[in-house]
């Protein structure tokens, strides 16, 4: 776990968490090894590290599969969401004060998930997803309760070209009185991508405004796509 702690530290937070607030989004690079992301692959059937399975076409999510880790979590996954949440937390923070929201987020994620657990929030969200050809995920917004942190993390644990294709990560956003802007992204095994869970702060000419953003995956061509999917809130169920 030393490991892991210190290819997280040694990324130049400045510039990730300045592109973060600026964009919504930010990929950083190769920071899980393709071990971990096979590691992390061989243990989607494991019986006792899963709390509930959703068939994404059975709820009208999508074409595909995910199951909500249950606590404890792998210590792998455990640091990654306390060091992330730590690095950009302020950035979530200046958020709200930039629109005026009175809210002020933890400076750790431990006291995060007290905040959570204060207003009956106590599944973890972490989950790990699973499509095929076809597969697909509809744009939405990881909120499960009132509590909910406004940035998340996905690991793609397949590299894309060679084990799928199409399969591409989808973010929209929703500008006041303009049509929707969509950003496709492309990350590669063991690739992090920070993004907004819900809305973010934009600079306009009268001052900030708030962007609504939402996510998803276009249809998988060919192959497979496993995702790692770490939302630093808990949820109701």
């Amino acid at each position: 776990m030393k490991d892991i702690e210190k290819r997280l530290a040694s990324r130049d937070w400045q510039k990730i968490t300045g592109e973060l607030h600026d964009k919504g989004f930010v990929i950083v690079r190769d920071v899980l090894s393709k071990m971990e992301c096979d590691n992390l692959i061989a243990t989607y059937n494991a019986d006792n590290t899963y709390r509930k399975t959703i068939n994404m076409e059975r709820y009208r999510f999508g074409l595909g599969e995910y199951k909500y880790f249950q606590y404890p979590l792998p210590e792998l996954i455990t640091k990654i969401r306390e060091q992330i949440y730590a690095e950009i937390a302020p950035v979530a923070n200046q958020w709200m004060q930039e629109l005026n929201i009175d809210k002020k987020f933890p400076s750790t994620h431990k006291a995060m998930k007290k905040l959570c657990q204060e207003h009956s929030q106590e599944k973890p969200t972490v989950l790990i997803l699973k499509y095929g050809k076809g597969g697909f995920n509809t744009l939405h917004q990881d909120l499960y309760g009132e509590i909910y942190f406004p940035m998340q993390i996905v690991f793609m644990l397949d590299q894309i070209e060679e084990d799928y294709k199409g399969g591409e990560f989808v973010i929209t956003e929703q500008i006041p009185r303009a049509q929707s802007k969509a950003n496709v992204l492309k990350p590669n095994r063991g690739d992090m991508l920070i993004l907004t869970t819900n809305f973010r702060s934009v600079k306009g000419s009268k001052g900030y405004y708030r962007v609504n953003m939402k996510h998803g995956v276009s249809p998988l061509h060919s192959g497979h796509r496993h995702s790692l999917g770490i939302i630093f809130h808990d949820g109701l169920s």
